[in-house]
């Protein structure tokens, strides 16, 4: 027998002398996948192609609500003001990529202190966070307007503005998410060879220089993973909207994230082919967002 052909033959034969074991031990992570994550995908791309009945049940409507859809300026808006949320709350990874750098300076004083202060937002309860920060962005009392009329500026509603309310919720996205960056920066910074920075020292080059060429190029495998959760999260974006606007909120209709829109459509307006039709609409968009990162990381990660 060749080579070839001996090499060929291992995959049948260990997978006859292993039997059954292997799959008895993957069946209950691919039965909770199954269960958990295929089949609602699958019902859901089945109600997107029906009409709900008003006491039940429902109807073959075929493209009617992706028609519908495609066709409400209102989920054009939300998903304009969903990619304005998500390119806002990107810029926390380049602000969390600078306070790794400095939180992990040699002989920093109570370092620990700082990144377990840093890392409370992301834990704590997003209505708990909502709360605080609507106090901050108040319009007649709110301590943002406040500072700004020190210096002259007559500060807008923030949270009842159109336009800044959607802005006003993505820096409440920034700061609570720089926990959870920092600490995958952290992890990432643990893998840079200490030696490197030893080199570009005798080299001559200044702690600037050495975040910009040594830094920054052996974070980007953690700079894109970060970017691609970001950007997940980012078409996600419903709580954080929901606890601070409010449903009674004026400037709601034109500040609404595509799950806000889903969430209207299913809930409120009780139009669930409608609503399982934008479900799906955001998991495309989603696939394909992360799809085009996955393959842009290739020009710019070092080491990933």
């Amino acid at each position: 027998m060749s080579d070839a052909v001996r090499v060929a033959a291992r995959p049948s034969r260990r997978l006859r002398r292993d039997g059954w074991w292997p799959w008895l031990f993957v069946a209950p992570l691919m039965l909770g996948v199954t269960v958990f994550y295929l089949w609602p995908i699958l019902q859901t791309a089945w109600y997107s192609f029906t009409t709900f009945g008003v006491f039940g049940g429902t109807t073959f409507s075929g493209t009617d609500n992706y028609r519908e859809l495609l066709t409400d300026p209102t989920l054009y808006r939300s998903l304009g003001n969903t990619l304005l949320y998500t390119a806002i709350v990107l810029l926390n990874i380049p602000i969390a990529v600078y306070l790794a750098s400095l939180l992990n300076l040699p002989g920093l004083r109570f370092a620990a202190f700082y990144r377990v202060l840093y890392f409370l937002p992301y834990v704590a309860m997003p209505t708990a966070v909502a709360m605080v920060w609507r106090i901050i962005f108040n319009g007649d009392f709110g301590i943002l307007n406040w500072v700004l009329g020190l210096v002259g500026i007559d500060g807008p509603y923030w949270i009842s503005t159109p336009g800044a309310a959607i802005v006003a919720v993505a820096v409440v996205g920034v700061w609570s998410s720089l926990g959870f960056s920092l600490i995958v920066l952290f992890a990432g910074m643990k893998n840079v060879p200490p030696e490197l920075y030893e080199a570009a020292q005798l080299d001559g080059a200044s702690r600037r220089r050495q975040f910009r060429s040594v830094t920054v190029p052996l974070l980007t495998p953690s700079i894109s993973f970060l970017a691609v959760v970001t950007v997940i999260a980012g078409f996600q974006l419903f709580d954080l909207l929901y606890a601070i606007l409010g449903t009674t909120n004026p400037a709601l209709p034109r500040s609404m994230s595509l799950v806000y829109y889903f969430y209207r459509a299913g809930f409120v307006d009780n139009d669930k082919g409608l609503a399982a039709a934008t479900a799906m609409g955001i998991l495309v968009l989603v696939a394909l967002a992360t799809l085009v990162q996955f393959r842009l990381q290739k020009r710019w990660v070092h080491g990933g």
